[in-house]
């Protein structure tokens, strides 16, 4: 299976589509207008090691709803997740049997070096 779970108006998620030929060979989802399901979520986090792993700190939301200053638990991470898209850390991209999380440089090495094996 090859899905992209991205914003479609992030410029950094367009850019690591675009080195990911181009979303070619892949299904797109972006998560403003169908966010990830609690069942897709579960199985992401089970594969990743935890929730937390794919909640973004970076969101505007993150400070603003004042969880910045809230010990979160891994039930927490999920519940914000799958009521707000924003919270999911993205891209998130599923290549066959592996799972690349964010857009850190390492990461998107990583996913670009899976697809071109």
């Amino acid at each position: 299976m090859r899905k992209i779970y991205h914003l479609s108006s992030c410029n950094t998620c367009q850019k690591i589509i675009k080195s990911l030929n181009e979303g070619e060979g892949f299904e797109l989802q972006n998560i403003k207008e169908k966010n990830i399901s609690a069942k897709e979520l579960d199985r992401l986090a089970k594969e990743v090691g935890s929730y937390e792993a794919m909640f973004s700190r970076r969101a505007m939301k993150y400070r603003s709803l004042g969880l910045n200053e809230q010990t979160l638990t891994e039930k927490d991470y999920r519940k914000w997740i799958l009521e707000e898209y924003t919270f999911l850390k993205r891209p998130v991209v599923l290549i066959d049997d592996e799972i690349f999380v964010g857009n850190s440089k390492k990461v998107v090495e990583a996913a670009v070096n899976k697809l071109n094996t």
